[in-house]
């Protein structure tokens, strides 16, 4: 049973003890966390980290479209920055500030209608800029730190930091953070532009989005990353798996390189599809897909 916990005379967010993580993942399953934050803003965040013990295991989380949590749940303290980390400007001639919990596809169109250009492609990306600069999200041939200037971090004890680029291993889908330290903003250098060349952009793209994959159904996004000169979509329905299910997760009938739940999906029936997913593919294919989701829990 969910225990939401009586605000304190410091912390102005919500704080709830031992709630299922499944509402706040995009797969809506997932089992539940020791300690769930959701911050007010910046200010409240940095004192509810500074009154965490050193030990604590921290995951920071937006839209949970990336991740997978176990079924049996996590012995940590998560927090949310979707509606709290939220700014969003304008700063300098070409640069765009954008806080961690800002939708990758409100940045997208912040940028079009201040006829910037450079990350239209993010309104394809179902997450938040916190989780596609941790990740290097990418799709329709655009990638995050293509277009990142410098980045805001803070550790566990509250403090922020301002980093370049070089400060990180920037590969495809996946960036090697500095311990103990998450993304608060990003700082995106971009270029002068068309504003309605760029708005329709977007639009293309959503429209291509929404025809291609399923964004009506629960699902992570894109399960696997693409193999060096090929798809994962391709490699799995060529192995005739779209519409192969393990209990409630199915292989999408529409895009074969997503898993959805069809309602009734357990994180153990995703994570049983997507190891099966893997085998088939090897044993055809003699390729190894490798996760972009990242799977949380013992």
């Amino acid at each position: 049973m969910n225990d939401r916990l009586a605000q304190t005379a410091i912390f102005e967010g919500q704080l709830f003890k031992n709630i299922s993580l499944a509402d706040y993942t995009s797969w809506r399953v997932g089992g539940n966390v020791k300690q769930l934050y959701l911050p007010k803003n910046l200010d409240d965040l940095i004192l509810f980290l500074q009154s965490l013990s050193s030990d604590e295991k921290i995951i920071f989380l937006g839209l949970g479209s990336n991740v997978l949590v176990r079924d049996t749940g996590l012995d940590a303290t998560v927090i949310v920055t979707q509606g709290c980390l939220t700014d969003l400007k304008l700063i300098g001639e070409n640069s765009v500030y954008a806080q961690a919990g800002i939708s990758c596809a409100q940045a997208a169109r912040f940028s079009a209608r201040q006829s910037l250009t450079g990350i239209e492609f993010l309104a394809g990306v179902p997450g938040t800029i916190g989780g596609a600069l941790a990740m290097n999200a990418g799709c329709f041939g655009g990638e995050t730190w293509n277009h990142v200037q410098s980045v805001i971090t803070i550790n566990r004890q509250g403090q922020l930091k301002e980093r370049k680029p070089n400060d990180f291993i920037i590969a495809y889908r996946e960036v090697q953070q500095v311990e103990d330290e998450w993304f608060i903003a990003g700082i995106f250098s971009l270029s002068a532009g068309d504003k309605k060349q760029s708005l329709m952009m977007i639009r293309e793209l959503l429209d291509k989005r929404s025809c291609s994959q399923p964004t009506n159904e629960p699902s992570c996004g894109s399960v696997f990353r693409n193999p060096p000169g090929n798809y994962s979509a391709q490699l799995i329905e060529g192995c005739g798996l779209k519409g192969f299910a393990i209990g409630g997760a199915e292989v999408s009938r529409k895009h074969a390189n997503f898993i959805v739940n069809k309602g009734n999906a357990t994180a153990a029936d995703i994570e049983q599809l997507i190891a099966y997913v893997q085998k088939q593919v090897k044993d055809k294919h003699n390729i190894s897909l490798i996760q972009e989701v990242h799977i949380l829990g013992q």
